[in-house]
């Protein structure tokens, strides 16, 4: 029975964790961006770096792991020592939690480097998309809506 239990919290964990990715590639927008106004410069990509962009550090993660590490945790011993183990295991587990959640949402990001028409240079970090890869050279639209700025082709 317990074994059920703490599978099921596992997933639940997964599911939570993945109900937190945002795409952040310059083809994605938000609810609230759709059907506003943007404003478009022009530029030329002039330099292309990889980066990772750091995965989400929410409170979902460390608390659906110190769940399931309490849950696991209280199996263990009876009386005090039971009681000990489940605060340890769920510590232990929300530390994990937070962990998984991190990696599980970490993304691989481009920073790329732009000269706009202008000749201002600006550099905009955004998720790497597989359908639009950017090459140094390449003439691209600069898309500026709330303060978020997207680079398209």
């Amino acid at each position: 029975m317990k074994n059920i239990l703490l599978s099921t919290l596992s997933v639940l964990l997964l599911i939570s964790l993945a109900g937190c990715q945002s795409s952040l590639t310059g083809d994605s927008y938000s609810r609230s961006e759709a059907r506003k106004m943007q404003r478009v410069e022009y530029g030329i990509v002039e330099y292309l770096r990889p980066v990772k962009i750091e995965g989400t550090k929410t409170p979902i993660g460390s608390a659906t792991g110190a769940a399931v590490g309490g849950v696991a945790a209280s199996t263990i011993g009876s009386g005090k020592g039971r009681t000990i183990a489940t605060v340890l295991g769920a510590v232990a587990g929300g530390v994990a939690g937070a962990a998984v959640e991190e990696s599980v949402t970490r993304r691989q990001g481009v920073e790329i480097t732009v000269r706009k028409d202008n000749s201002e240079l600006i550099s905009v970090v955004q998720e790497v998309s597989s359908s639009v890869p950017f090459y140094v050279g390449d003439r691209v639209r600069i898309l500026t809506i709330n303060g978020t700025v997207r680079i398209a082709q």
